[in-house]
């Protein structure tokens, strides 16, 4: 094991850590929120859209709980974020496939589908979460099917609170790769809101992906 990576526990079945499972091995979270981002991110000069629950709740205007907040940027502005944050006094560690690590000058090396969490220090809570979403060129790819590409106002919208979010379809699509129980409540909340072409690239999408999935009905 590199100095710097701290591994992350693999309970059984590799089900989710509970919160104060989690906040014992990594602190707590106390996430910003669309009230907030905005200013946070004020002076990043690179594409960024709210991903997961929140862009969900924007979409329907359902309200759901929410344990963090999801912001994804291209793979390739990973490092103009962690010089951004750096500059501002925030740490940015680096999630992947069972580690977590420091994002800074020492480990500049990234997978362009990991993540990025953001905190303080380590006496902080964390703030934000950063998963990255691959490009090819300036076209969003799926992370789930990257024969699909398409331009970032495609696969988003901007709302009238005037930040970008990304659009609900796509988001079932990411939850339906896990269907927790959380996942089917956000489902049933949301495909009542989505039109007959959202509903159709979900489902021809979802059935491309794996034919005997729950969802592909």
């Amino acid at each position: 094991m590199s100095p710097g990576h701290v591994p992350l526990p693999q309970p059984e079945s590799a089900r989710p850590l509970p919160p104060e499972e989690f906040a014992r091995w990594y602190g707590p979270w106390d996430p910003l929120t669309p009230d907030s981002i905005a200013g946070f991110l004020e002076g990043f000069d690179r594409p960024w859209w709210i991903v997961g629950g929140w862009a969900l709740e924007n979409a329907t205007g359902v309200s759901r709980s929410h344990e963090d907040m999801d912001v994804s940027i291209a793979h390739h502005d990973a490092e103009a974020l962690r010089v951004f944050l750096a500059e501002r006094g925030w740490t940015t560690w680096n999630a992947d496939s069972g580690w977590l690590r420091p994002f800074d000058e020492r480990f500049r090396e990234i997978r362009s589908d990991s993540g990025i969490w953001v905190r303080a220090d380590a006496r902080s809570p964390w703030v934000l979460d950063v998963p990255l979403t691959r490009f090819n060129g300036d076209r969003w790819t799926n992370k789930r099917l990257p024969s699909q590409e398409y331009d970032l106002d495609e696969v988003t919208w901007v709302a009238e609170d005037a930040l970008r979010y990304l659009n609900p379809e796509v988001v079932l699509l990411m939850k339906a790769a896990q269907v927790r129980d959380k996942d089917i409540v956000d489902a049933e909340a949301t495909l009542g809101f989505l039109d007959e072409r959202q509903r159709a690239w979900l489902r021809g999408t979802i059935v491309h992906l794996d034919p005997t999935h729950p969802w592909a009905a």
